[in-house]
């Protein structure tokens, strides 16, 4: 039975919709048996009847006067004895007729009569109810916040106790019913088989073997009794502690606030516009669900998502025409909603709870635990302290315990040892110059080299955050790692060096305590993209680059050992020096992630970026040594060429030099010989030569080939 402070949760209206179903199942079921065994029933009252006619028809054979047959004494005597026998018998179907009215037919004819119908009365008292209740809610909401009209409201809030508690009992009396039901109706199958089972035991005495069902039917009563009892003694318990809920608006004192909670559910009157000015209240089922805003109207079968709360803001609004109201604003700001509770208490703890999630408290292992700190924090932080100087000073990083190594390991390159110097060696001022202006916004100064490749690129002009108007996709586009992350910029300055993570820590430390001072508390809100060749700063609206980081510049990136949330990173310029230094600068942001996965992100950037490199040189080189091989081979396979086309040259030239029979021509003078072989002899210089040869015939001539 659920308590006044969950009345009725739309999971509960979900099961109480299943208790429903059953016991409508359930009616059809006890109707269908209780025909059948109805049918037994009339079948036995008719079996007695038939019985007792039967031998009352055998008593009177002897009174029968047939045309044709005489008397025989054997033959009606035979007929009496079966007449008394039958006789018995038809007493004994009377009794068993009885016995199944009594224990088969009356169990079940309450059961369907009494039970169930009671289950239908039930179930209309309770939807009046909760209709009163619901009307008095509507009239409550609507109440004005003037106190010109105490007795209206007086007359409101007492017809929303009277109705809020009349719908809690008879929704107790109904779930008691609905409960009860599943015990009533074991009984309600078992009693009536066990009744006629026991009528046909004592009518064929069969023995007792079958008696333990009716001592387990006995078990079953006495169990489903104790169970009524303890259910009426924890309605009156309840009925006793719910007395102070049931009235809308409950004393604080009575009834403290709990501000440590990171889930709630109730319902809510939530406002919608319908025109330019006006607006509706609709009254909506709300509950959180991890860091989203769930809300379920009735006759939903599941809840639909309102907003998400994570990092949103919450505070009580003032409306014109309701009371307890309290406005949400999404993290971006696109999405609000009003909503309007209906006491001062639930008011608070509904702010307290979304600004315990929007905190993501909730995701820790002992949110409320962890909720309290918080809420005593900030109470503690309010006081006022006889020291700026102190209070910052506890937020600095403790020194002791921490590791050799700092985050910053994991951000330098591949290859590289560097060892983290404790703080006690390096003093503040060799970390921070005293003095160093302290930059809380977002300002790209543009250079004059920028400003020259985007006038080289015909981009005709930059915007102000140093990024031209069309900025080039390319850089990003074969970039292995993406990874977005949402960042809110609280500072940079210049500091001495980047030795160690100490000097972010400090960075840090100055920056907040240089906005507490200045109650400085607005902050850029960007995406930062990490990719293996920069970091970037987005601007989640315009989608415009606002600053843009070479990777080969962020030397140290460390998250806060205590505040998670809070990261920052170093970067060294090689364009400008200063006393013969480079400046080092370092910024400082606010994430809604873990600050030490982004410095996970930037280190894993800066490995994939050393290992690239490494395979881009690694390629050249291979590439290199590739053409050098080839060069060598094309000049080997020249040389092997010359001194082919000289074998052959040589070759041809002594095969020619030996004396050979010539053949008169047509005029017996001449014989043109044709050489094909001496053909592209020299293929490297010119591709073909001719050769000359003279030669002397049989009559001292010569012949030109």
């Amino acid at each position: 039975v659920p308590s006044v402070n969950k009345l009725i949760k739309p999971k509960t209206r979900s099961l109480l919709g299943v208790f429903e179903e059953d016991a409508a199942a359930i009616s059809k079921y006890s109707q269908q048996l209780f025909q059948a065994m109805h049918r037994i029933y009339d079948a036995q009252n008719e079996l007695s009847a038939a019985t007792h006619l039967t031998s009352k028809l055998l008593k009177g054979y002897e009174k029968q006067r047939f045309p044709l047959c005489c008397d025989d004494e054997v033959m009606s005597s035979t007929l009496q004895q079966f007449a008394k026998v039958i006789d018995e018998l038809s007493s004994c179907h009377a009794v068993l007729s009885t016995q199944l009215a009594d224990a088969m037919m009356f169990p079940i004819t309450q059961f369907k009569e009494r039970d169930l119908k009671e289950i239908l009365t039930l179930k209309e008292v309770f939807q009046i109810a909760s209709d009163d209740h619901d009307m008095a809610i509507n009239r409550y909401s609507r109440l004005s916040k003037r106190r010109d009209n105490e007795k209206v409201k007086g007359e409101v809030m007492q017809d929303v106790y009277t109705s809020r508690k009349k719908q809690h009992q008879t929704m107790m009396h109904y779930f008691t019913a609905l409960n009860t039901l599943q015990y009533k109706k074991k009984m309600s199958l078992l009693e009536p088989l066990l009744g006629y089972m026991q009528a046909q035991i004592s009518f064929f005495k069969l023995g007792s073997e079958n008696l333990t069902h009716l001592q387990q039917w006995w078990y079953v009563r006495r169990e489903m009794a104790g169970e009524v009892d303890v259910m009426q003694q924890t309605i009156q318990d309840m009925e006793q502690a719910n007395d102070l809920l049931y009235m809308p608006d409950p004393d604080p004192s009575l009834v403290p606030v709990n501000r440590n909670l990171t889930r709630k559910a109730g319902y809510l009157n939530t406002r919608n516009k319908t025109g330019l000015v006006s607006s509706s209240w609709e009254r909506q089922y709300f509950f959180t669900q991890g860091g989203n805003l769930m809300s379920q109207a009735r006759g939903d079968v599941a809840g639909g998502l309102v907003m998400d709360i994570d990092n949103c803001s919450v505070m009580a609004v003032d409306c014109e025409d309701r009371r307890f109201c309290f406005q949400i604003t999404s993290f971006d700001g696109k999405k609000v909603a009003i909503l309007q509770a209906e006491s001062r208490k639930d008011c608070e703890e509904w702010i307290a709870t979304i600004n315990n999630i929007s905190k993501r408290i909730y995701l820790s292992e002992n949110p409320e635990e962890i909720a309290a700190r918080v809420n005593q924090s900030a109470l503690e932080a309010v006081t006022p302290s006889p020291s700026f100087q102190q209070r910052h000073e506890s937020l600095r990083p403790s020194t002791q315990g921490r590791p050799p190594a700092a985050r910053a390991s994991s951000v330098s390159s591949a290859g590289s040892e560097t060892a983290s110097p404790a703080l006690s060696v390096l003093s503040l001022d060799a970390l921070v110059a005293p003095n160093t202006p302290i930059q809380f916004d977002i300002i790209s100064p543009v250079s004059e080299e920028d400003a020259g490749r985007a006038k080289a690129a015909g981009l005709g002009r930059t915007n102000p955050f140093g990024e031209s108007g069309g900025t080039p996709a390319e850089e990003s586009e074969g970039s292995i790692l993406h990874q977005l992350f949402f960042a809110r910029f609280l500072g940079c300055m210049e500091v001495q060096n980047a030795d160690s993570s100490d000097v972010i820590y400090e960075t840090m430390r100055q920056i907040l305590a240089a906005r507490a001072i200045h109650n400085i508390f607005r902050m850029t809100e960007s995406h930062l993209l990490v990719t293996c060749e920069c970091l970037k700063l987005i601007d989640p609206q315009t989608q415009v680059t606002r600053l843009r980081f070479p990777l080969s510049s962020v030397v140290l990136c460390a998250a806060h050992q205590e505040n998670k949330r809070l990261f920052g990173f170093v970067l060294q310029t090689a364009e400008g020096m200063v006393d013969g230094r480079p400046i080092i600068v370092c910024y400082i942001f606010e994430s809604n992630n873990d600050g030490e996965k982004i410095c996970d992100s930037v280190g894993l950037a800066k490995q994939i970026a050393f290992h690239s490199e490494m395979d881009r040189k690694a390629t050249e080189k291979k590439k290199e040594q590739d053409r050098a091989k080839e060069k060598q081979q094309e000049e080997l396979s020249k040389q092997k060429q010359i001194e082919k086309d000289l074998e052959e040259q040589s070759r041809l030239i002594a095969a020619f030099s030996r004396p050979t029979p010539l053949a008169a021509g047509t005029d017996g003078q001449f014989l043109v010989l044709s050489n094909s072989q001496s053909e592209d002899s020299d293929a490297g210089v010119e591709g073909r030569e001719k050769e000359i040869i003279e030669c002397t015939n049989m009559e001292g001539r010569h012949c030109t080939c």
